[in-house]
C-alpha cells in the first residue's frame, strides 16, 4: 500500500512492497550488475508505485562523486566526539574532501534518518557515524544509508560492521591494573553514563580485572562525564563511610572534579587516594597533581575512520570489518603507592 504524502518514502519500505532485502533494493537503485531481470522489475515497481525516490547521496554514488563526506554525531558537548570530529575534518580535507556535520540529540532510527536525509540533500559520497551510544543496530545504519557508504565510530568493540574504535576496554585494564601494582586494594570507581559503549567497556574491565586479581570491588557510582559530577559522585562516596585508597575515574573532568572532593574532605591526592582519569586531555599534565591516565590518540582515530571510508567509497564490495586502536597509559603525579608519602 502507498505511503502517506506526509512521511518519506524509505528504501525499507520499497524492500517491503518487492518483498527483498534493502540490500538488493540498494542495488537495483545503484544500478549494481549482479540483481536478475525478474528482480530488478519487482524493485522497480514498487518504486513506481511508493513513488520512491532516492536521496541524492545514493543518486551520485552511482553516477559521480561529490567529493564531499558527512558526519552524523552525538555528543558534541563532549571532548571526545568534538575531538573526533576536528581530526576527521582535518584528514578528510587531506583527501580533496569536503565535510557537512549533522548533530543528533539521540542514535535512534528517525533521528538517524532524518540526519542522512540532511546529508543526503548535501550529496555526500559517504558518511562517519559518531555512535557512541546505544540505539541503533547496523541493519538500522544500511537501511537509512540506502547503499551510500558508512562507517561507525566509537562503537560496540566486536560489532560485526564497518568501524574503527579504541579498545576502551584494554584502557580501563591498564588503569586499574597500575593501582593493583602500587598496592591498592580499596578501588572504587566513577563511570560515565553506562548507556555509552566506552563507559560500559571501562567500567565492565574495570570490575573484571579486579576480579581476575582476586580483589572486591569497591563502591561504584555513574557519572555523567562532566566534573561536577564527578564532584558530586565522590562526595556521595565519601559520605557514605566507603573506605578506598584509589578512585578509577571514567574521565579525566570526572577526576578534576573528584579530585576537588577529596581535597575538601581532607584527603589528599595521591597520598590518602590515588586518582586515575581517561583521555588524556591537554589540561591533564597541569592538574594538581598532573593527572595519571589513558591516552587516546584521537588523530589516529580520524584519520583510519576517514581512509577505510574511502576505501569503500572506491570499493563497495570490500570486506566489511571492524579496526581497533589501543591507548596507551599515561603515569603522572596523582597516583602513588599505599601508604606512601612521596
Amino acid at each position: 500500500m502507498p505511503k502517506s504524502d506526509s512521511k518519506r518514502i524509505t528504501l525499507e519500505d520499497v524492500a517491503r512492497e518487492a518483498r527483498v532485502s534493502a540490500q538488493t533494493v540498494s542495488r537495483v537503485v545503484n544500478n549494481h550488475p549482479y540483481v536478475s531481470a525478474d528482480t530488478r522489475r519487482r524493485v522497480q515497481d514498487a518504486i513506481r508505485k511508493l513513488d520512491y525516490r532516492p536521496n541524492r547521496a545514493a543518486r551520485n554514488l552511482a553516477t559521480q562523486r561529490s567529493c564531499m563526506v558527512g558526519i552524523i554525531s552525538f555528543g558534541m558537548t563532549h571532548y571526545g566526539p568534538a575531538q573526533m570530529v576536528n581530526h576527521i575534518e582535518r584528514t578528510a580535507r587531506t583527501q580533496g574532501y569536503g565535510v557537512s556535520l549533522s548533530t543528533v540529540s539521540t542514535f535512534s532510527f528517525d533521528d538517524i534518518r532524518r540526519a542522512m536525509d540532511d546529508l543526503g540533500d548535501r550529496s555526500v559520497d559517504g558518511v562517519l557515524f559518531i555512535s557512541p551510544v546505544t540505539g541503533a543496530d547496523y541493519d538500522d545504519f544500511a537501511h537509512i544509508c540506502g547503499g551510500v557508504p558508512f562507517v561507525l565510530i566509537d562503537t560496540q568493540l566486536g560489532a560485526q560492521m564497518p568501524s574503527v574504535v579504541i579498545d576502551q576496554r584494554y584502557g580501563s585494564q591498564l588503569a586499574t591494573r597500575y593501582l593493583f601494582d602500587l598496592g591498592h586494594r580499596a578501588i572504587s570507581a566513577i563511570s560515565g553514563p553506562l548507556d555509552w559503549f566506552g563507559a560500559q567497556a571501562r567500567h565492565q574491565s574495570w570490575l573484571d580485572t579486579l576480579a581476575a586479581a582476586g580483589i572486591e570491588p569497591g563502591p561504584a557510582l555513574e557519572g555523567d562525564w562532566t566534573a561536577s559530577s564527578g564532584y558530586r559522585k565522590t562526595r556521595d562516596l565519601i559520605k557514605s563511610g566507603a573506605t578506598f585508597t584509589a578512585l578509577v575515574a571514567g574521565n579525566d573532568q570526572m577526576a578534576l572534579g573528584a579530585i576537588r572532593a577529596l581535597r575538601e574532605a581532607g584527603r589528599r591526592v595521591p597520598e590518602d587516594v590515588s586518582v586515575v582519569g581517561f583521555d588524556d586531555i591537554p589540561e591533564a599534565a597541569y592538574f594538581d597533581p598532573p593527572l595519571t591516565t589513558i591516552r587516546q590518540d584521537f588523530a589516529a582515530l580520524g584519520k583510519q575512520s576517514v581512509e577505510y571510508l574511502m576505501a569503500l567509497i572506491a570499493q563497495p564490495d570490500l570486506p566489511l570489518h571492524q579496526r581497533v586502536l589501543y591507548p596507551v597509559f599515561v603515569a603522572r603525579q596523582s597516583a602513588c603507592k599505599v601508604g606512601s608519602d612521596e
